[in-house]
Parts: structure tokens; C-alpha cells; sequence
């Protein structure tokens, strides 16, 4: 689905950028393993249909390509609230790492409010997103959409302390008026050096 689609590059885009900063420096960040699945009830309104990326392992800073489609049933619009769950997995147990600095476990009342933040209105949306005509502002209209395979650039970022090397999980989910509109699990393998 196209705003789903929109929204996840435009958010992970911007966590990259909300990264920067005072934080841990590190050299080179790999990320092993990237997988996702649907979570939610079949029944949901946005569901995420294909979701590929590549390479394996992504390089941090370096280039990926990705592809991806999905559809909604449903316009999309403020306020949007997005639930994430962030957890490490230590001596093999998962563990909820808490929101910090919004960054973690967190809690997002309005992401259409956080998408005007990451990409002020009046301003293009950021590329592969522009080239292809996706939306990244509320509301998303409702239909079938995707992303042809299209190379993403992801710039050096500072990784907070607390993202240390290990295996990762993250699950979303999409909101509105209480309601689920659409859920995404994500896992990964982390590994950073300073050399």
C-alpha cells in the first residue's frame, strides 16, 4: 500500500536522521537478517503485501535496494497513532527496550504529525518516494500500491548506547480512533564497530 509504504520509508528515513547527534560514533553498522511479517488480523485495513530488501548485510552508511507493495481499504488521516515495541534479545530472552528520546518502545499519538516534522509540507517528499509520485503527508487515500525496486541511500548516522550489537525485534501498529489498521513485525541482527 502506498501510504503504508510511504509512511515506513519516510519514518525510517527520519529515524536515521533523528539519530545524529550526541551519540554513540561508530565507524561501520551492519544489519544481518532483515525479516517482516503481517501481525494483525487478516481482516485489517492496511496490510503490507511484499517487502523486499537487499543487500544482506545492509551497510551503514551505504545503499540498499528495496521493493515493496501493500494496500489499504481505507484513507488513512490525522490523527494516525503508531504503537512500537522495540526488544532485544539477552541470554535468550527478549527484553522491551523503554522509549528514550523517542527512540525505543514508543508510543506516536499522531504519526501524520511526525511525518510533517520529518518532511515539512510544501516540500517535496524524499526520493525513491518523489521519482514515483508516493505521497508522505496525511491523508493516504485508500488502494492497491507499490514501490518498483528502487536504490535508497542511507547516510553515516550516530547510534544511541543502548542499540549495542545483538538480535533485534520491532512490531508497529497502525491506529486510528482505537481502532488496528494494519500491524508489522520486524526482525534483525545488529552489529557495529568503531574500526
Amino acid at each position: 500500500m502506498k501510504s503504508l509504504i510511504s509512511a515506513l520509508l519516510v519514518l525510517f528515513a527520519g529515524s536515521c536522521y533523528s539519530l545524529q547527534g550526541s551519540r554513540k560514533p561508530f565507524k561501520s553498522t551492519r544489519v544481518f537478517g532483515f525479516s517482516w511479517q503481517n501481525c494483525g488480523s487478516p481482516s485489517d485495513p492496511a496490510n503490507l503485501k511484499t517487502l523486499n530488501i537487499s543487500p544482506d548485510p545492509i551497510r551503514i552508511p551505504g545503499r540498499l535496494t528495496a521493493d515493496a507493495s501493500g494496500s489499504t481499504s481505507v484513507e488513512l488521516a490525522s490523527p494516525l497513532s503508531v504503537s512500537v515495541v522495540l526488544e532485544r534479545e539477552v541470554a535468550g530472552l527478549w527484553v522491551k527496550i523503554p522509549c528514550v528520546d523517542e527512540l525505543g518502545s514508543c508510543h506516536y499519538p499522531d504519526a501524520c504529525e511526525l511525518l510533517d516534522r520529518l518532511v515539512p509540507p510544501g516540500q517535496d517528499c524524499p526520493e525513491p518516494l518523489h521519482t514515483y509520485g508516493l505521497p508522505c503527508h496525511c491523508p493516504f487515500k485508500a488502494g492497491d500500491y507499490a514501490l518498483p525496486t528502487s536504490e535508497i541511500s542511507i547516510p553515516e548516522v550516530e547510534l544511541p548506547g543502548w542499540l549495542a550489537n545483538g538480535n533485534y525485534r520491532v512490531k508497529g501498529i497502525l491506529e486510528s480512533a482505537g481502532a488496528e489498521l494494519g500491524c508489522v513485525k520486524i526482525s534483525f541482527s545488529l552489529h557495529s564497530s568503531s574500526t
